[in-house]
């Protein structure tokens, strides 16, 4: 499915104003005759690979962006799970405050021998309040996540444990 971003907004400007060369190109060659199709087509053809060497490249889809205020420390762990079982990697990111968190939640995978660091990225992006607000910069990290060898039959384990451990709870109650 696709979903309209900003970050398009700059390459269909580019693809727009190329749409609108061609046009006036068009009309030029019409209005000057023969001898200025070559040099149009040459135009138009390197204009075209520029526009079809275009990179627009989508949100990834195993990343996970950590807050330390809106979800549990145990719900990003067990979306990390869930992340690596579909992708068999995945991607931690965390601004500030929640970088804490976002490295808790490496830390638990890793020590459970479920991952293994892929990739571990430190940077410091500028972040506004209000869109004429001075920028602020914010420490970023970001913590690529495999899977470990024995990672399916970790979870394979754990999903057995759960089972058998709400058969006992529910032959308890009985």
């Amino acid at each position: 499915m696709f979903k309209w971003t900003s970050l398009l907004i700059p390459p269909t400007t580019v693809l727009i104003v190329n749409l609108v060369g061609i046009v006036a190109g068009v009309s030029y060659a019409i209005n000057s005759g023969y001898q200025s199709w070559g040099p149009l087509f040459e135009t138009m053809e390197a204009i075209t690979e520029g526009v079809s060497n275009l990179n627009v490249s989508e949100p990834k889809k195993n990343r996970i962006q950590v807050s330390n205020t809106k979800k549990s420390l145990f719900f990003y762990v067990n979306l990390a799970k869930r992340f690596m079982q579909q992708y068999n990697e995945v991607e931690l990111s965390a601004l500030g405050m929640a970088i804490a968190t976002g490295v808790t939640v490496a830390e638990i995978l890793k020590n459970n021998g479920l991952a293994v660091e892929k990739k571990i990225r430190t940077l410091t992006v500028d972040m506004r309040d209000d869109p004429g607000a001075r920028p602020i910069p914010k420490a970023k990290i970001e913590i690529v996540l495999g899977k470990t060898e024995n990672f399916d039959e970790l979870m394979a384990t754990e999903a057995e444990q759960r089972e058998y451990g709400g058969d006992m709870e529910e032959q308890q109650q009985n």
